[in-house]
């Protein structure tokens, strides 16, 4: 009996440390996955089906004059995808507004270029399925929803992408970042302001405001007319938005000046 007793314990000891080493190794995984592979897989996703959508009603809205039915298509879409994965990611869906919320102390280092992937993989995704669901003719009038540069002044329709952007990432940055200023109707003012974009700016550069949106359609469609203007404008409009964060209406932690 004696004999017996050290082995059983020495036994119960293995099991237990062998159970907890499970159990943490199972823990940790569960923790890498939640933090850095989920939110990525949720970018992924609401980015496809912001596009999805919003090509399609660019492609609904052909042989009309306005742009009713693609800004409210775009601004409930991003709200929706928001309120969904807000929790998960931060539903940003959008690669400027990554960068703003990184710049912003919104995110980590670490998932901005992830975030960046995923967004550009979902709208290829998303432009993708465009693709196989309208009939070609309608599609190649619409070139896939890509953006099209109806004006001859670059200048204007980079400095218009920037104006539109700096209202929607100051809408992500305040509403959704700052902590001073953060709200649970962050989804609705951010669709919101999407949809206003869209009806202030939508006749003058296409109130793209996201590049992620922009390339999608532009490669699998093939369309590359002025691309760029998609990356620059939305790119000087978050960082327009960092340095007012930053200087003026970011909270005490945020501030770089006047603490």
């Amino acid at each position: 009996m004696s004999g017996l007793g050290p082995k059983t314990e020495d036994f119960r000891i293995t099991e237990m440390g062998e159970m907890e080493t499970d159990a943490s190794s199972t823990h940790n995984k569960s923790g890498v996955f939640e933090r850095y592979v989920q939110p990525c897989v949720a970018e992924m996703f609401g980015t496809t089906a912001f596009v999805f959508v919003g090509c399609a009603s660019v492609m609904g809205s052909l042989g009309t004059s306005g742009v009713l039915q693609p800004a409210v298509a775009h601004g409930l879409t991003l709200g929706v995808m928001i309120a969904l994965f807000g929790q998960i990611s931060g539903g940003h869906f959008n690669p400027v507004v990554s960068l703003s919320a990184y710049l912003c102390g919104g995110m980590e280092l670490v998932l901005l270029l992830p975030y960046i992937v995923a967004q550009v993989l979902g709208g290829m995704v998303g432009a993708g399925l465009v693709r196989a669901v309208f009939p070609s003719v309608l599609y190649d009038a619409t070139t896939g929803g890509a953006f099209t540069v109806v004006s001859s002044d670059l200048a204007l329709i980079t400095l218009t992408e920037a104006i539109l952007t700096t209202f929607l990432t100051m809408a992500v940055c305040l509403g959704a970042v700052n902590r001073q200023t953060r709200s649970p109707l962050a989804p609705f003012c951010i669709g919101l302001t999407v949809m206003a974009n869209i009806f202030a700016g939508g006749t003058l550069s296409g109130a793209c405001m996201n590049p992620a949106r922009a390339f999608g359609p532009a490669v699998v469609a093939n369309y590359w007319n002025h691309h760029w203007i998609f990356w620059v404008g939305p790119i000087c409009g978050a960082l327009a938005t960092v340095s007012l964060v930053r200087l003026a209406f970011g909270d005490k932690k945020t501030r770089i000046l006047f603490k």
